[in-house]
């Protein structure tokens, strides 16, 4: 039983999920797609991309629209051929943050040479920019998984914590680490961190799971089998909507996907296909709120 859930009042047997929308800012056409799945109702997290120029625009929405759930989607990296964006803390080669062009990494292989300090400063910046602009910043996560190394993990923890917000943290085996390419003298020190998070009363994602980006065909049916497939404990389904516009097709090669997930997502009956199956939708801001309200109890 997931004990975050458990305190949240849910059963072990209760199938809880956040359905989450990445890479907002990432170019304008992923503005008004989240805007347009919050309202449509089955969306119910989102998160800011800071480093990049359409944040301002994704700053506005949200604080024109104060209520969704939006957090920060620590940027790392910058694996597009155009647009590129670099670090806001720093222009310290020195740091590891940058590659030979002088932006952000293309790969999370190569965050993991970077100076530790400096990409605990990276995302501590890229937290206070998101709430100098506006953002009631519910939690934090992590684009392409670049944190989650044992080297840098313990920086996006303590910057989770100084926020007082959630951070995305799966619950891996060693399996899945090495799965995901993790080598393995490392396995066994992250493992050890997850460990730790839990001891101290954070919440873990129990499942992960999402919506490809190799495929834009029957795009509600695929959403339906992996509503359909969750499994008890607490789940975090990842989709990458975004709005037909000639920027996204000159950006992204895997816009058909993007453009059909906020299609789908939109679908009325999609929404109701979810409730039907008793799945439980929740957003980070429940979990920040009881994070916050235990500390405050303490």
């Amino acid at each position: 039983m997931n004990q975050f859930l458990q305190r949240l009042g849910f059963s072990a047997s209760d199938r809880v999920v956040i359905v989450h929308a990445d890479d907002m800012g990432m170019c304008h056409a992923t503005i008004p797609a989240v805007a347009d799945l919050f309202d449509a109702g089955l969306v119910s997290s989102a998160a800011a991309m800071v480093p990049c120029g359409w944040f301002p625009a994704a700053a506005r929405h949200c604080r024109e629209a104060p209520t969704i759930d939006v957090g920060v989607h620590v940027t790392l990296t910058c694996e597009w051929q155009t647009p590129r964006w670099a670090p806001i803390s720093t222009v310290d080669r020195a740091s590891g943050l940058f590659d030979d062009e002088g932006y952000l990494h293309r790969t999370s292989e190569a965050v993991a040479g970077a100076d530790p300090a400096a990409v605990a400063g990276e995302i501590e910046a890229q937290i206070a920019r998101a709430q100098a602009a506006g953002i009631d910043v519910t939690h934090i996560d992590s684009h392409m998984g670049a944190v989650f190394h044992p080297a840098l993990l313990a920086g996006y923890l303590a910057a989770a914590e100084r926020a007082r917000v959630p951070a995305f943290v799966p619950r891996f085996d060693a399996a899945s680490l090495l799965h995901r390419g993790i080598p393995e003298p490392l396995v066994a020190p992250l493992l050890e961190a997850l460990a730790t998070c839990e001891a101290r009363g954070l919440p873990l994602i129990d499942h992960l799971a999402m919506m490809p980006l190799d495929d834009p065909r029957d795009r509600v049916g695929m959403a339906r089998r992996l509503f359909d497939g969750l499994r008890p404990g607490l789940s975090y389904l990842i989709l990458h909507p975004a709005v037909d516009t000639p920027e996204l097709r000159a950006i992204a090669p895997d816009w058909r996907c993007r453009v059909a997930d906020h299609e789908a997502f939109s679908d009325v009956g999609l929404r109701h296909h979810v409730a039907a199956q008793g799945i439980h939708v929740i957003g980070w801001r429940v979990i920040r709120d009881a994070l916050r309200a235990a500390a405050e109890a303490r």
